[in-house]
């Protein structure tokens, strides 16, 4: 590490005590090192002089250098999600908000002055103003868990106010006649404003003049909205205007702004937004200096379709910007106005990309920056060209400081390299990857599954070699080739007896091909695979349209296929009405008879509550009956949702029941997206993929649907793979499994629509809530970051406690099953894929314990007698603490974690860090009940754990990182 020092001569007199001195300046003693106790920024040595005199020396960690005047970074130890500033008696200071909810104050210096906690829910929105007259600005915080929180300069809560859990999602200060009012933005669809100390003055009820309304088919209300963004823009010097961007539909709405004096009924004005998308950004700024403040709104959007539009707000006009294209990926457009050395310019951060442009919006003027990383938020300190980051997406715990006006600033921030838990990750990694080139599985562990890599890139370079010395070595992993198509089939549906899908079509698809053109398209990729590789992948069609090849033209390739490998993958099939009923009969089900003895699997790619809610309707019975269990392979795409701790108990319990042979999973830039009007998804480092991948596989996932961000990163997954270090299991294997498990009648009509409107923001209803208990509830858009309530299957079963990118559960007691019935009169006991005590592990044969639920109720197992879910989840919850004690271990912490066996004698405890976008160094404690263990080893760098308390037996996991332990018992496990 480079060090670099500051000496500072202090003229102390002989009577003076040295250390003393040092101590007020802040530092505490260690030895001969003096470390600062409030935020770890300085390291200083004593040179004492003959003279009396004293020199302290600042040796000033690598991770809190100042790189340049331009350009530097402090260290916060955590993954910060938000940034403002604040003045605090004139002085400013960063205040940041970290993923789990932490406020702290950091001062430029890098001097973190102090810390809260506040509620553990996330914070979606910030904002700094003097409303007590004491010349110090007051923080307001708007919090996941509904509530509005003030902060003074030192941090405490001064006050708070919630109407309800629903989240606050936006706030601000404006001022009539002088006097401040915090105003808030509630999901609830309802505005509130709240004296300076807190107590309601009013609210204002969307219903009561939004102009909002829905499109398409849908349960959505109209004429309501929430407040996307809540800014002021100053009238005089007592008097603001609310400016409110207000939207119903978070993923595709573009909205509308309004225009309010403080407290009053009706707004000034709307105008309609004009825009490419969504907006997931806005400020304001005056670019001509005419005093007529104009409003620049950022697009959440695929970078590819990255747009800014700016609003004046005095003629209602709107000057559009498209950005040209940046490549593949996923986040708002933060735009802001700068000065670039001493030229005015426009910035918008996109990505991992600076742009710059000329106020005039000459697109010629545009000049494109761009970094290794990119960054969850941007502010900049009024009255400066200083521009503060948060952390790095990809798994940071920096805060960056850039000088727009600074020389070179452009060259540092494209080499911006952040360290602190970044670095750690990528050190944790390759450790990992370095101990593994001299692991062997043991002689006892069986061979490998068939697991299919089905879309991967193996690129150049690393990946490239890990690939190839993988297929000309070893038969699984498998990687299969195919394509993601632009393409369809244009063929007549002229005669389709369904007109809903006879006249629905993929927007993002063409429909130019012939049925031959598209056989001969497709077919051609089973010849151009590389020696190894044994078939394909690729859409057959979508939800959207899942008809983009007639049945007979996928005939055709698969009979072509003569035996290889193919798997169809089909996204999005949400639709639950009677139009996809004729859908399942006309196509998916002969589709699933043809592939039965052709080497084919139906990749089924949902979203939502699928495997737990739609999969139960009568149209799916034939799947669930095991019918088709070596074709059908459930998966999910999660993005915009936020249980995806249910999806992993869902998958499993279809695939442990018999229904399925197989399950899959899919990592995608956008995974991390549960909120697309914020959506920071351009992740470059792709740990979190990493360890989801890793613990689906752990969990028996053997078809992996992956979109490469770093193939080079990635394939230490398939080293990890083909040398049997990462153990896929079958589910008979498995004895993390609770005994507990619950059962799926046919879902709720109202759980249904609750799980499947992640988009519409509009449902929410308050007494429908109140008065309405969900088994699994808070899934829709009005929850976005929501805790949970105390009886939700994911608080009391997942030990999740809000919803968000919940990949990584921990399931304390084991993983809880989600299952078809086994018993009663709803169970199908001729059905094909038997009974589930018969497929798991020996061990559970007589110790399962089922209960039932249609997703709203519970049940007893003939359906007769119902039960309220928020009084009758204790019931369960303490089946479940009690069962855990009949399985052979458990793991608490803030880790994911599957145990299976590998030999007789052998279990294998796959467990990592949890923090899905928050990683950091974990703590596990792992309890052992039914077994007793002889040694607890690391297999990858060979670590052995005290065994002396076999009920706290501790376990470290580093950032963003992994472990793979043996488990040898004294004897066999039956």
């Amino acid at each position: 590490m480079k060090k670099y020092y500051i000496i500072v001569l202090l003229v102390i007199s002989i009577s003076s005590c040295f250390a003393q001195k040092v101590k007020e300046l802040g530092f505490e003693n260690n030895g001969d090192n003096w470390q600062s106790d409030s935020s770890n920024y300085w390291k200083v040595t004593t040179e004492k002089a003959s003279s009396g005199s004293g020199a302290l020396k600042f040796e000033i960690p690598e991770d809190h250098q100042f790189q340049s005047s331009a350009l530097y970074s402090i260290e916060t130890g955590h993954t910060i999600h938000k940034i403002r500033t604040a003045k605090f008696n004139s002085e400013d200071y960063i205040i940041a908000s970290s993923y789990d909810g932490i406020v702290m104050a950091v001062a430029f210096d890098g001097n973190i002055l102090w810390k809260n906690k506040l509620s553990g829910f996330m914070v979606h929105d910030m904002w700094c103003e003097d409303i007590d007259g004491d010349e110090h600005e007051e923080i307001l915080i708007a919090n996941a868990n509904g509530t509005i929180y003030c902060l003074d300069q030192q941090g405490k809560v001064v006050w708070e106010y919630s109407k309800n859990e629903v989240p606050m999602y936006s706030v601000c200060v404006v001022k009539k006649d002088g006097t401040p009012y915090v105003v808030s933005g509630s999901l609830d669809l309802n505005v509130y404003y709240l004296s300076a100390s807190g107590e309601l003055v009013r609210d204002l009820k969307s219903e009561s003049y939004s102009q909002e309304k829905t499109w398409g088919t849908t349960t959505a209300k109209d004429f309501v909205h929430y407040a996307n963004f809540l800014r002021k823009y100053q009238k005089d010097d007592d008097n603001d205007i609310l400016v409110m961007h207000v939207s119903n539909n978070p993923s595709q709405d573009r909205g509308a702004i309004y225009l309010f004096d403080p407290l009053a009924d009706n707004p000034i004005k709307r105008i309609e937004t004009s825009s490419s998308g969504p907006i997931g950004e806005l400020r304001i700024s005056d670019f001509n200096n005419d005093g007529n403040k104009e409003i620049l709104l950022g697009v959440s959007n695929h970078q590819n379709n990255a747009g800014v539009s700016r609003v004046n707000l005095i003629d209602d006009s709107t000057d559009q910007y498209d950005i040209t294209k940046l490549g593949f990926g996923y986040s708002v457009v933060q735009p802001e106005l700068i000065l670039d050395g001493s030229n005015q310019k426009y910035m918008f951060f996109v990505g991992n990309h600076i742009v710059l442009l000329d106020t005039d919006l000459d697109p010629n003027s545009e000049v494109k920056l761009v970094s290794k990383y990119s960054y969850y938020d941007m502010w900049k300190l009024t009255g400066t060209s200083k521009i503060v980051l948060a952390s790095c997406q990809s798994g940071g715990s920096q805060i960056h400081i850039l000088n727009t006006e600074q020389s070179g600033w452009k060259e540092a921030y494209k080499d911006l390299i952040p360290k602190g838990k970044l670095q750690k990750i990528k050190d944790n990694t390759q450790s990992i990857r370095s101990n593994l080139a001299a692991y062997q599985a043991p002689v006892e562990q069986r061979d490998l599954l068939p697991i299919y890599f089905m879309t991967e890139s193996t690129g150049s370079g690393l990946a490239k070699s890990v690939a190839d010395n993988i297929r000309n070595n070893l038969d699984s992993p498998m990687f299969l080739g195919g394509s993601h198509m632009g393409q369809a089939e244009d063929w007549d549906r002229s005669g389709m007896a369904n007109a809903k899908y006879r006249d629905r079509r993929d927007s993002r698809r063409n429909y130019n091909m012939t049925q031959q053109e598209a056989i001969d398209h497709i077919t051609d990729w089973y010849d151009e695979v590389p020696d190894g590789e044994d078939g394909i992948a690729y859409w057959g069609g979508h939800g959207n349209d899942p008809y983009m090849f007639q049945l007979s033209t996928t005939q055709q390739i698969l009979d072509y296929a003569n035996g290889k490998k193919t798997v169809l993958i089909y996204p999005e099939l949400e639709d639950h009405s009677s139009d996809f009923a004729w859908v399942m009969e006309d196509l998916f089900y002969p589709l699933a008879t043809y592939s039965e003895t052709r080497n084919s699997n139906i990749f089924v790619r949902t979203k939502h509550n699928f495997w737990q809610g739609n999969v139960y309707l009568p149209m799916w019975s034939r799947l669930l009956s095991g019918e088709f269990s070596n074709v059908i392979v459930p998966s999910m795409e999660e993005t915009t949702d936020k249980a995806m701790d249910i999806s992993i108990a869902s998958r499993a319990g279809i695939w442990a029941s018999g229904a399925v042979d197989s399950w899959g999973t899919r990592t995608v830039p956008d995974n991390p997206s549960y909120d697309r009007s914020r959506q920071f998804c351009h992740q470059r480092l792709p740990n979190h993929f990493l360890r989801h991948l890793i613990y689906h596989m752990a969990n028996g996932a053997t078809y992996l649907n992956n979109f490469a961000i770093d193939p080079d990163y990635m394939s230490i997954v398939w080293e990890l793979t083909a040398k049997g270090a990462l153990y896929v299991p079958k589910p008979d294997e498995i004895v993390s499994y609770s005994p507990v498990h619950l059962s799926m009648f046919e879902p709720d009509d109202d759980f249904l629509v609750e799980g499947s409107s992640l988009k519409w923001a509009t449902h929410y209803d308050e007494d429908f809530i109140e008065n309405n208990a969900f088994v699994f509830s808070r899934q829709n858009a009005n929850w976005m970051g929501a805790q949970n309530t105390t009886w939700d299957f994911s608080t009391y079963a997942g030990g999740v406690k809000d919803r968000r990118q919940n990949y990584l559960p921990n399931y304390p007691n084991g993983l809880v099953l989600i299952t078809p019935p086994q018993m009663g009169a709803k169970a199908d006991l001729s059905a094909p894929r038997g009974l589930l005590k018969d497929k798991l592990h020996p061990l559970y044969k007589d110790i399962l314990k089922e209960y039932y639920t249609d997703g709203r109720y519970y049940y007893n197992a003939d359906g007769t007698q119902q039960y309220d879910a928020s009084t009758y989840a204790s019931t369960i919850e303490d089946e479940i603490k009690e069962a855990a004690k009949q399985i052979p271990l458990t793991v608490t912490g803030d880790v994911a974690w599957v145990v299976a066996q590998t030999s007789p004698t052998n279990l294998r405890l796959t467990i990592l860090d949890g923090g899905y976008l928050n990683p950091e160094d974990r703590e596990a404690t792992v309890s052992f009940q039914t077994i007793t263990p002889v040694s607890m080893t690391d297999i990858i760098d060979g670590k052995a754990f005290n065994l002396s308390d076999k009920a706290n037996v501790k376990v470290d996991i580093p950032c963003g990182a992994f472990r793979f332990i043996d488990i040898k018992l004294n004897g066999p496990l039956n």
